[in-house]
């Protein structure tokens, strides 16, 4: 397994981008968790803690798809920078307003810009699928290598946890911004292996990757999966606090995001058969699945050992995503529909965290897994609806690059 990991830094220029992306990629686990705990603990109000932190996933959600379109467009290092550095900005007037009891409007605003940063997740993979990119055999590879790697930080992160216990009431989001930063100022920069923008006006045009046939199924899809991470942010820390044990809430998250980066090792170097449309709704299905124990969890053992069952299905079910995205979706436009599944997500956790603060205030902690049921629920039920369509998805999008090649051959 070892061997298998070590092939995907073969590459030269991949070790460095790759690591400038896990450093930058660790505020997606922080962020959520930190503005909750943050704003719960100085203000009291898990409600405006949850809106907040709606507002900054919601503002990622507008913002992050049209910032890769500029980046598929003009390239990485030109635009990726800028945005990294204004949505560190933006992160410490709102950790400045939370301190400094601000009125409540700062605090939106301050979310509101903060979501600019560019999806470091969609700008690492486009580099690995220019990298390997080809043959079949190569594309695999990454696939089981490169996408097991990147699992190792996804969301909910053990790095996110550790930092939210060491740091003080009040600071934890404000390093959030710290990591994104020092990784994005390392990635733009490394140019050898960041993809062009598009070389003539033909391969730039053609709208939105939204357009795409099949990718507003991972969209919707991912919106419910979205709202199951935000809301288990939410009511572990609440539930955590009902126990009078708050600060072992993110102990907790940690634990489930130890069962999401163990299958993503495993997941990462086995060699797995089957279409991708079926393997994607059956990790869906299982995902919906593993959040039912949480209705019966009573004390904060049986909720770690029931977010790391749960967490084990998230890993390969991202994998699988990803990769339906890189074969449904134009090479010239991969940046921008990657980040799309992620604007998924980020609505997702708007709606979860919103809701999971309402419930948790007007009926109790414990109500809040609710919410993390329903969504498991809307996710699953959109991953089956859309199945068909998925699974056409690949097929048509093949046809279209083959005609599109042939085209271009012909003289005139």
């Amino acid at each position: 397994m070892l061997s298998t990991y070590r092939r995907i830094f073969d590459a030269p220029g991949s070790l460095r981008f790759s690591a400038a992306g896990f450093i930058s990629r660790m505020p997606l686990s922080m962020t959520g968790i930190g503005i909750v705990t943050m704003l719960s603990t100085l203000r009291g109000d898990y409600g405006l803690a949850g809106a907040v932190s709606a507002t900054l996933a919601l503002s990622s959600a507008v913002l992050g798809p049209q910032v890769s379109r500029m980046v598929d467009r003009f390239g990485q290092a030109r635009v990726s920078l800028r945005a990294t550095g204004v949505t560190v900005v933006a992160m410490g007037v709102l950790l400045l307003c939370a301190r400094w009891n601000a009125p409540d409007w700062t605090l939106f605003a301050a979310a509101s810009v903060a979501g600019c940063m560019p999806s470091m997740g969609s700008l690492v993979r486009a580099r690995w699928a220019l990298i390997y990119r080809g043959p079949p055999a190569a594309h695999r590879l990454r696939l089981r290598v490169g996408d097991g790697r990147d699992r190792l930080h996804h969301r909910p992160d053990p790095v996110g946890g550790a930092v939210h216990r060491g740091l003080p009431r009040g600071r934890a989001a404000g390093g959030d911004g710290v990591p994104g930063g020092r990784g994005g100022a390392v990635l733009a920069p490394a140019r050898d292996r960041a993809p062009l923008h598009p070389a003539t006006p033909e391969q730039g045009s053609g709208g939105s990757a939204i357009r795409t046939p099949g990718l507003w199924v991972l969209v919707l899809t991912f919106v419910g999966v979205g709202a199951v991470f935000g809301s288990v942010d939410v009511v572990t820390v609440a539930f955590a606090d009902h126990l009078h044990h708050k600060p072992l809430s993110s102990l907790v998250l940690a634990v489930y995001a130890l069962g999401s980066c163990v299958a993503g090792i495993v997941f990462g170097a086995l060699r797995l058969h089957g279409p991708l449309p079926r393997r994607f709704l059956v990790g869906i299905i299982c995902l919906a699945v593993s959040m039912l124990p949480l209705l019966f969890v009573r004390n904060l053992v049986a909720l770690a050992a029931a977010l790391f069952v749960a967490g084990l299905s998230i890993s390969p079910t991202m994998v699988t995503t990803m990769g339906l995205v890189e074969r449904i979706v134009p090479a010239s436009k991969l940046t921008e529909g990657m980040t799309w599944t992620t604007t998924g997500l980020a609505v997702g956790v708007a709606l979860g965290s919103s809701a999971a603060g309402w419930v948790v205030d007007s009926a109790g902690a414990s109500a809040g897994f609710r919410v993390t049921v329903a969504a498991g629920g809307c996710a699953a039920a959109s991953a089956f609806l859309g199945a068909r369509r998925l699974r056409s998805a690949p097929e048509q999008q093949e046809r279209a690059d083959v005609d599109q090649n042939q085209r271009q051959r012909q003289p005139g």
